[in-house]
């Protein structure tokens, strides 16, 4: 650490006073690019402390350097966000050069020009005596460097631990449906990569399949078992989602993992390569299935709208929103809605009736839907969260108010 500190104020002090603003970062990068490797090393060294008090502490994310941290490293420990006061503090030019010593020189010239950058990091943990993984992304905060870094978990959740009712596991499974678009979607940190990691691991355990896993970036690296599995990541090894979706089709796949539908351009080579007889996993920013069902239709072109409803409707096979809850342990438990697609979730896509959906899932209990509402309201029974807790996550609070009256 001491050492670390060090270099880092020799290289500090190497910046004149009288370059300003974001061209520090610039002037940061040509300083990394002629740094030795000793160096670099004891600065890889110093984030691999930092990154294995975060594991100890059970810390999902940390945040590095940035105006916003005013000099200290922050860590979110179940769902909370705080200073490390055990840990020193750097300056706004001392974390920057920690940034960028552990960027590849064209992810730096990428961060310089795009203001941002997505990439992965690892290290061994000795521990466990295994290479543990982390998802990271750059960014520009009052022309600062500033990181975010989401620790990946080392193992993935069986399926069934995750409390999918039996006919919802069948719909997502390549087995029963060899086509079909399947969608997670949730908030930023609701935990879609690890449900999605699931799917993967389930399919990669009993069926013999090739699956093509498409990321931005690449977070849990799976080893092939019964199936065959090919990790693409977006900037490295593919250019875009979109790109990656349409190269799969001349690779032989069975399952197209999409790390994320983000732009139009990657919904419809989605929509496309799921209606040639593909069955393709994806995820959606958006906090229920009826607003993914909206959010994919209003991201394309009004004229394309009509088009795309008909085809959602029949390539969507299921939806899972999921949010992490508090509880009153002080920990976060996953509460999800589910949709299977029905005939008469179909029709109501088809006919612009999503607001149809909502009571559709609400009596839809035996073909394996859920509600939100009905979940949270499940946790409460079980005394895993608080009915203030229930209640504040709810998306439909009318109807969380009638189902609390209800118990």
């Amino acid at each position: 650490m001491t050492e670390a500190k060090i270099i880092l104020a020799k290289y500090v002090q190497k910046i004149p006073k009288s370059i300003i603003g974001s061209e520090k970062i610039s002037f940061v990068v040509n300083l990394v690019e002629e740094m030795s490797a000793e160096h670099k090393l004891i600065l890889h060294k110093l984030l691999n402390y930092i990154l294995t008090l975060m594991i100890e502490k059970e810390a999902s994310d940390v945040e590095i350097g940035g105006y916003g941290t005013e000099g200290y490293i922050w860590f979110r420990i179940h769902g909370n966000k705080s200073r490390v006061e055990d840990l020193p503090k750097f300056n706004h030019l001392e974390t920057a050069i920690l940034i960028v010593s552990i960027l590849t020189p064209s992810q730096s010239k990428h961060l310089l020009i795009a203001r941002n950058i997505d990439f992965s990091y690892s290290f061994h943990y000795d521990v466990i005596n295994e290479d543990v993984r982390f998802r990271a992304d750059a960014y520009f905060d009052l022309d600062t460097l500033a990181l975010n870094m989401r620790a990946i978990s080392a193992s993935v959740f069986p399926l069934h631990a995750l409390g999918f009712h039996s006919n919802a596991i069948k719909m997502m499974s390549h087995r029963y449906i060899k086509f079909g678009l399947s969608l997670v979607t949730g908030i930023t940190g609701s935990g879609k990569s690890t449900t999605l990691d699931s799917l993967i691991d389930y399919h990669n355990k009993s069926e013999s399949v090739h699956i093509i896993v498409i990321s931005s970036p690449v977070e849990f690296v799976h080893k092939s078992n019964r199936s065959i599995i090919r990790h693409r990541e977006v900037g490295k090894d593919v250019l875009s989602f979109q790109e990656g979706v349409v190269q799969a089709l001349r690779q032989d796949p069975d399952i197209i993992v999409i790390g994320e539908m983000r732009d139009p351009e990657t919904i419809m080579a989605a929509l496309e390569v799921t209606d040639t007889g593909h069955k393709v996993f994806s995820t959606l920013h958006t906090s229920s299935a009826t607003e993914s069902i909206d959010r994919i239709i209003a991201e394309v072109n009004p004229v394309e709208q009509e088009r795309v409803r008909n085809r959602l409707a029949d390539v969507l096979v299921t939806i899972v929103s999921q949010k992490l809850i508090p509880t009153v342990d002080g920990k976060r438990t996953m509460a999800k809605e589910v949709l299977i697609v029905t005939p008469s979730v179909k029709a109501a896509i088809k006919n612009n009736n999503t607001s149809e959906i909502y009571m559709m899932m609400v009596q839809g209990g035996p073909h394996g839907m859920i509600t939100m509402e009905q979940d949270l309201l499940r946790l409460m029974k079980e005394g895993k969260i608080t009915r203030e807790t229930a209640l504040g996550y709810s998306n439909n609070k009318t109807r969380m108010l009638q189902l609390l009256r209800g118990s």
